[in-house]
């Protein structure tokens, strides 16, 4: 096949398709504009989050009988659509799941601790150790939200923590991770001590968590959440926050990415990274594995 690679993928995942016969161009920086004009050449097209596939696109794309979003999610790809025109689209959602996962933990760390307050306090000449009493994270009650292959890792590596973990989701009533309990989402919001949301983003979960689940939080917990944006209300958070009615937020991702403007980064109760979740040397190279593999079992 003739293939498009629009987004960064491991230069191995490259190799292994160009080995398969397979012609690849590799485009990360196209312009949707440029995509527009040169999708029609192509069979297959692999994504990451960067390029949006919609219905515009979809409807040059004249040859395309393939798209693989390297990742989780494909919110950033209009899937009916492309099924509608014969596409089929693929994605790779175990590949990134221990590296998702150890952030979501790292941010945990990071809110009980104060990591980030105390570097940036430190590096600007003051010395606030007082103020940033922490807690362990051993003993206390994290609550999942959505127990998929993402939300499972992060529940093996706080149980190892000495963390009781409990999850709610809508679609698994039993996990085969030991320990952990299913419950209500009310129950959950009311007894974690943190949250951990690990479900996609759509019209069911758009802004899940708002003004009222963040009133049945305790004040002195915690919410992660390093799934999609816009499963968070951030106006009702940055409330939640500055008012304390909950002890702080960790987010690697926004409803609008880059977040321009974003009320939540002047709060020193709110830690962030920038969509980093997958962006690690070996969930990448995992990555780029699958998606060279579906590509060549495709194109076969």
């Amino acid at each position: 096949m003739k293939v498009l690679i629009s987004d960064p993928v491991s230069e191995s995942a490259i190799n292994k398709m160009k080995e398969a016969g397979h012609e690849v161009d590799v485009k990360p920086d196209v312009t949707p504009e440029e995509l527009l004009e040169i999708i029609p050449d192509y069979e297959a097209l692999v994504v990451r989050s960067r390029t949006k596939v919609r219905k515009p696109l979809l409807e040059k794309a004249k040859n395309l009988k393939l798209i693989v979003r390297g990742g989780v999610g494909i919110d950033n790809i209009d899937v009916e659509d492309a099924k509608n025109a014969g596409i089929e689209v693929r994605n790779t959602p175990a590949a990134s799941s221990a590296s998702v996962a150890e952030l979501a933990v790292g941010h945990m760390f990071s809110l009980a601790r104060h990591i980030p307050r105390g570097t940036a306090s430190l590096k600007t000449g003051e010395w606030i150790k007082k103020k940033l009493k922490g807690i362990e994270l051993s003993g206390k009650t994290l609550g999942i939200v959505g127990i998929g292959r993402i939300g499972k890792e992060t529940a093996k590596k706080a149980t190892a923590l000495g963390m009781n973990v409990t999850a709610y989701d809508p679609y698994v009533k039993e996990t085969d991770v030991e320990g952990v309990s299913f419950v209500s989402l009310d129950e959950l919001l009311s007894k974690s001590d943190f949250i951990s949301l690990h479900l996609p983003h759509n019209e069911k979960t758009h802004h899940l968590i708002s003004s009222e689940q963040l009133s049945k939080m305790k004040g002195n917990a915690y919410l992660v959440n390093c799934a999609r944006g816009g499963i968070v209300d951030e106006d009702a958070l940055y409330d939640a926050l500055s008012s304390g009615k909950i002890a702080g937020a960790a987010f690697d991702v926004f409803e609008a990415e880059p977040p321009v403007d974003n009320k939540l980064l002047t709060l020193d109760n709110f830690f962030c990274t920038p969509h980093i979740g997958a962006s690690t040397n070996e969930g990448q190279a995992r990555v780029g594995d699958e998606v060279a593999k579906i590509i060549n079992e495709f194109g076969k």
